[in-house]
């Protein structure tokens, strides 16, 4: 999905870098269909395990299966592929069943999760999923979206608004709604430079914007890109599954370590001591802020081999 939409990430790259030469946008487009064949798409759809997962960390299991006094915690997953879990080959790896176990036994008591995630979602689908999920309010939910955001090259403070609209109307129906905020981009090692610093620049722009609407409409946000920056940097072969762009097991694993902690906040259920402020900024992400100025010596660089 996000491979299919390398070209627009090239034309994004065109419309934000500063004025591009037409050599340097022709070198972006050359790169996003590099991306295209390297990614390629996604080979199959994310397995699922929807149902009451139980604190012994056995599930799904039918309802009936439970006492007639315990009444799971309901816990529903939006977002894109990466709430979906797209990437893992065992259900045990979903993140959405990591965290239904993790909240199960932090808790002591059965969750019920449903998967309303679907690959390719941008921001302006979230309504959608809402609208689903609004149906039966959950007690938690939990968003993954942004990245196609960036591939769709959408406006950032429109679908920061478009998540904030989706959290308020969550937290007005009384549910606790945490949010990891969009990934960084720049990660992925099979967008080239300077396409990939483009696409890092965009998501750590989009990801600021969402944690400031989260936070605004009541909801907890978590910010995936600086906290795990430089986990998936510096072990990109064990932290993305084989077609490098999803997480793999270890990747999932590694965003709902920090992603469970918030949900319990969220829950008033935490007690491992104060949460720590997350970061606004993490040092990795930091030290990749200069697309202005590789596009820049980009272009005077094809400049000068085009004069001599």
């Amino acid at each position: 999905m996000i491979a299919a939409k390398a070209f627009r990430l090239a034309l994004l790259a065109a419309g934000t870098a500063g004025g591009l030469s037409g050599a340097a946008y022709g070198l972006l487009n050359g790169q996003s269909r590099y991306a295209r064949r390297v990614i390629g798409p996604p080979g199959n759809d994310p397995v699922r395990a929807d149902g009451i997962h139980l604190p012994s960390g056995v599930g799904p299991v039918p309802r009936r299966e439970l006492s007639d006094d315990v009444e799971p915690l309901e816990l529903a997953v939006l977002g894109d592929s990466a709430a979906a879990g797209l990437g893992v080959d065992f259900p045990a790896d979903l993140p959405g069943v990591r965290l239904a176990r993790g909240l199960a036994e932090e808790l002591g008591r059965p969750v019920a999760l449903t998967t309303r995630a679907i690959v390719g979602t941008t921001s302006q689908e979230l309504a959608a999923q809402v609208d689903a999920a609004l149906i039966r309010p959950p007690e938690l939910v939990m968003i993954i979206i942004g990245a196609n955001d960036v591939t769709s090259r959408l406006p950032v403070s429109a679908c920061a608004e478009l998540l904030g609209d989706a959290v308020r109307r969550l937290v007005d129906a009384g549910v606790a709604v945490v949010v990891g905020t969009c990934p960084d981009l720049g990660a992925i090692r099979p967008i080239p430079q300077p396409l990939r610093s483009v696409a890092r620049h965009w998501s750590l722009a989009l990801g600021r914007a969402q944690r400031r609407v989260v936070e605004a409409s009541g909801g907890r946000a978590v910010p995936l890109a600086d906290l795990l920056s430089p986990e998936f940097l510096a072990r990109p072969g064990e932290f993305f599954s084989p077609d490098r762009f999803h997480p793999s097991a270890a990747g999932y694993e590694a965003a709902t370590t920090i992603l469970l902690p918030a949900m319990c906040a969220a829950l008033g259920e935490w007690e491992g001591g104060p949460l720590p402020p997350a970061p606004t900024r993490s040092k990795a992400a930091e030290a990749r802020r200069p697309t202005s100025r590789i596009v820049a010596r980009l272009n005077q660089r094809l400049h000068r081999r085009a004069d001599s």
